[in-house]
């Protein structure tokens, strides 16, 4: 299927050349991702990066130019924060903190699937129950190094249970363990040092510093490192819950502790979430949920569980369905049902594009249309959120890595 028409700027030779390094896009609608929409957008892309974006811009003459249809519209590539695709180790069930789930992309994985249903990011997360450890963000456009960052989130499943609040409160414990054993090594280091250096002797004095070297610092226990790591803010958290209770003891396992974190809510058909979700949206937190309308316990009233949370304050991120690849091709079309269910959509576009790279800390570089940021797009042949609305054409650093554009 012919796409668009790839023309030269102000030329009268209507040739069409392959895309190049540096090129102009132009779409009737383009959805930044941010909240805002231009008409009449142009975007310049220069080595796989945005370059510069306005509305109704001049594009210098001899620039390649890729004009989209009046119905189709532009958006940014969606990011799924939250899958296992391309990944297949099982896991523990314990509290493995320090695993990363990079290893096992490092074995190769392939994303072909999640490429074709216009996903251009993911965080993928280590299999297993309790905390099973470190998600990494990766692009989908293949090669020998798809990694945009390591160390995404800690995933940490918060269940209605003692269990679950043992493992985070034993994690903080053994920070405070190896806080207390680092003081104490350092405190010997310069003790002998000190006493070293009151050494009369020269030749003594010297033979005891070389002996001394360097302080090295005492080797933490993994587990506590971690969540050390996130009480210095070089990790958030992501913690998985399955009921209100959930949310209860997660706030009670964190006690004091200040640190970054985000919710994943597995939404049912008789969710409670409603319970806590005023409580929640008071955090100003992120929450990732699948695009799904619950029922009230007992009753045959539907509820907008991400649209109650929205309104509450909380930040929405959505996730398909589950991990299949028909939920990745149906995802746009979900989260569309919830914006005809009352979710604002605005919203709708953000949970799908820059709340996800926010909450992995990628945003610098995905999530939306801006100046500076990989040029990784999304073409469908017309509204997002319409049933009948199709993915034509998936764009990555620049380049076209599904469908056509001719």
């Amino acid at each position: 299927m012919i796409l668009t028409s790839l023309i030269l700027a102000a030329s009268p030779a209507l040739v069409p050349p392959p895309i190049s390094d540096l090129y102009a896009i132009r779409a009737r609608r383009a959805e930044i991702g941010n909240g805002e929409v231009l008409e009449h957008a142009v975007i310049l892309v220069e080595d796989g990066k945005i370059v510069t974006i306005g509305e109704d811009l001049p594009i210098e003459r001899g620039i390649p130019v890729i004009d989209l249809d009046d119905e189709y519209t532009l958006m940014p590539g969606l990011v799924n924060a939250y899958s296992r695709t391309g990944l297949s180790s099982q896991g523990y069930s314990d509290s493995r903190p320090y695993i990363k789930a990079s290893f096992e992309v490092g074995l190769g994985a392939s994303f072909k699937s999640a490429r074709e249903a216009g996903v251009t990011t993911l965080g993928l997360y280590p299999a297993g129950r309790g905390i099973p450890g470190q998600a990494v963000a990766v692009h989908t456009a293949g090669g020998s190094d798809p990694i945009l960052a390591d160390s995404v989130y800690l995933k940490a499943i918060v269940a209605n249970n003692s269990t679950a609040k043992r493992y985070i409160r034993d994690g903080f414990e053994k920070a405070d363990e190896n806080a207390k054993k680092e003081a104490a090594n350092k405190e010997k280091y310069d003790k002998a040092k000190e006493k070293a250096e009151k050494e009369k002797d020269k030749d003594k004095k010297k033979a005891a510093l070389d002996k001394l070297g360097e302080y090295e610092p005492h080797e933490p226990d993994p587990r506590g490192q971690v969540f050390q790591d996130m009480r210095d803010k070089k990790l958030s958290a992501l913690f998985d819950l399955d009921d209100a209770a959930g949310y209860l003891h997660l706030i009670d396992a964190l006690g004091k502790e200040k640190i970054d974190w985000a919710l994943r809510l597995t939404l049912s058909q008789e969710s409670n979430f409603y319970e806590v979700a005023e409580k929640i949206g008071e955090t100003e937190c992120r929450v990732m949920v699948g695009p799904f309308l619950t029922l009230h316990p007992g009753t045959l009233r539907q509820r907008n569980m991400p649209a109650e949370l929205a309104r509450a304050g909380a930040k929405l991120v959505f996730i398909p369905r589950n991990d299949s690849t028909g939920a990745h091709q149906t995802w746009l079309r979900d989260v569309g049902t919830m914006v005809a269910a009352g979710l604002d959509r605005s919203a709708a576009i953000q949970a799908m594009t820059l709340e996800p790279a926010k909450l992995m800390g990628v945003d610098d570089r995905v999530g939306s249309i801006e100046v500076g940021k990989d040029a990784n797009f999304l073409i469908v042949n017309g509204d997002p959120f319409e049933t009948a609305t199709e993915v034509e054409a998936v764009i990555i650093h620049g380049d076209v890595v599904h469908g056509e554009i001719h």
